[in-house]
């Protein structure tokens, strides 16, 4: 019997600072851009993480903060110069990540 053989997942951990967030979730081209589906633990001073194992390839994230979708926090507004985020079909940017092979 042989195993079928996958790409190999990467763990990579997603944070961001949330102070007095209720609720943080992950969404992105990972998950189907689900906004309630990958739920982030709160840690010590606002942030929040979770990290995740991911094949190769490129993402799209946003942080999803009590209902309000986000990106990088430093990365908002008319920051032109993020070089993690990309404009998206709403106006507004996204965080890219990418997981080499």
């Amino acid at each position: 019997m042989s195993k079928a053989i996958g790409k190999k997942r990467s763990p990579r951990r997603f944070a961001t600072r949330a102070q007095g967030a209720r609720n943080v979730f992950l969404a992105g081209s990972f998950n189907g851009w689900d906004p309630t589906a990958t739920p982030m633990e709160s840690g010590e001073g606002g942030m929040w993480s979770i990290t995740l194992a991911l094949e190769p390839g490129r993402y799209e994230y946003k942080y999803v903060v009590d209902g309000e979708w986000r990106c990088e926090e430093a990365c908002e507004g008319s920051h032109p110069g993020c070089p993690h985020c990309t404009p998206n079909e709403f106006g507004g940017k996204n965080c890219v990540l990418d997981v080499p092979g």
